[in-house]
């Protein structure tokens, strides 16, 4: 029998990835179909989370983080800051949907300024 992750199993794993600036590791949590909207633009699939994750581990690279998170069911709202290599965001706000044990749909919105 397969047990599929639920969100909190999820995101502890995407957590965990991203701190470690794993960025195979992130990419596995993501839908073979998912859909990203960051900053506005639209990014498809596992190589546009690989385009999305390259892009804010060079903004913030070996980051440290501070996190808000709040569950209902299948969604997550994140509130995040963090602050590596000289920047660092205070604003970061993202929405996840969570279907069969993998990341969807994820919003995301930041703010990258000098320390």
């Amino acid at each position: 029998m397969t047990t599929t992750r639920t969100p909190e199993e999820v995101f502890a794993h995407h957590g965990q990835t991203l701190g470690a600036e794993d960025l195979e590791g992130i990419i596995s949590d993501y839908a073979d179909d998912a859909i990203l909207i960051v900053q506005a633009k639209v990014y498809r699939g596992k190589d546009g989370a690989r385009q999305v994750f390259t892009q804010l581990l060079s903004d913030v690279p070996q980051a440290q983080w501070e996190l808000e998170t709040a569950f209902a069911d299948d969604v997550l709202y994140l509130g995040w800051k963090a602050a590596g290599g000289g920047r660092k965001v205070d604003n970061g706000v993202d929405t996840f949907i969570f279907a069969d044990g993998m990341i969807r749909v994820q919003t995301v919105v930041y703010t990258v300024q000098p320390v």
